[in-house]
């Protein structure tokens, strides 16, 4: 696998609308959305559980989004990373970055919202705005656990932006604004200071690791060129990956490019080729071994596979 030296197609992210058929197949059942759904939604889990196929396969959107469970467990990932989470916890996802949202229990109760940056342009126009809440940014831990005495004023702001969306008005989005904010700023709290200081120095290199894959898979693809940005050696960043993740460096690069092929299948018109030479400069026969291999799927078939199973 080598380094590229074609521009990189933009991949165009699915918007609020295009997120029916991920969210619920091929259905003629549809949620009542507003006519700001773009903007802004809302949802209780509960009501609409059922209607849901998993899993949601990897994909990336324009808006951020974030579920709130009151009740069950779900799994859902953010880049490479997957997450468990469970009762009283959040979890964001910013907008751009791939997912998959691998599982939702029967019994799983709260809220998901989704929002568009562009609502808080009136109050907040400040482009530090989101880097106030560690939550939100891209390469972050996503989970946000609250406590039992946190519970009922979240819950307050909760029913706020539920009873302004079904309100059948148009969107002020000046108050919707002013309840997220309420809310980022209380999920604050719960943020550990010195979170970063917990961290061993395998950790940390790991997950700056993680973060030029993220950022930079497509400009190259050698362990060596990653090492020589964290200013390690390739030994040293490998076993610092190993012990932190059970895997070599080499494995996780390989899994960023499947997950990264995975969306240009799915949301690009590009062909099998062309999405090869974004990863290769040799034959793109190899690249299809080296899919099939990792996801005992040829590129082609997963393609044409169903997004719901």
């Amino acid at each position: 696998m080598m380094k590229i030296n074609q521009p990189i197609e933009k991949i165009s992210p699915l918007t609020p609308n295009e997120l029916d058929k991920y969210h619920f197949g091929e259905t003629e059942w549809l949620m009542n959305f507003s006519n700001f759904h773009h903007l802004f939604h809302i949802n209780r889990l509960e009501e609409i559980i059922t209607k849901i196929k998993f899993p949601i396969l990897p994909h990336r959107k324009t808006v951020y989004d974030f579920i709130f469970l009151t009740e069950g467990n779900s799994i859902r990932s953010k880049g490479l990373h997957q997450y468990n989470f469970s009762k009283n916890t959040f979890f964001f996802l910013p907008a751009f970055q791939i997912s998959t949202h691998e599982y939702l229990s029967d019994n799983a109760r709260g809220y998901y919202c989704h929002f568009d940056s562009d609502i808080f342009n009136n109050l907040f126009m400040q482009k530090s705005f989101f880097e106030k809440f560690p939550f939100l940014h891209f390469l972050s831990k996503p989970t946000v656990e609250i406590s039992e005495a946190m519970l009922l004023p979240i819950l307050h702001i909760m029913e706020r932006l539920e009873n302004e969306y079904q309100s059948n008005k148009p969107l002020n989005a000046n108050l919707v604004s002013a309840y997220l904010l309420a809310l980022f700023t209380e999920l604050n709290l719960v943020e550990v200071p010195n979170r970063e200081n917990s961290k061993n120095s395998a950790q940390r290199i790991t997950e700056k690791f993680n973060n030029l894959l993220s950022i930079n898979i497509y400009k190259t693809n050698k362990v060596a060129e990653y090492a020589s940005m964290l200013a390690v050696t390739p030994d040293y960043l490998n076993k610092c990956v190993k012990s932190t993740m059970g895997k070599t460096s080499q494995e996780l690069l390989a899994d960023m490019i499947i997950l990264e092929a995975k969306v240009l299948l799915k949301q690009t018109n590009l062909s099998i080729s062309e999405i090869a030479f974004k990863f290769s400069e040799t034959n793109p026969s190899d690249f299809s071994r080296f899919f099939k291999n990792k996801t005992k799927l040829a590129p082609k078939d997963f393609r044409q596979m169903a997004d719901f199973q």
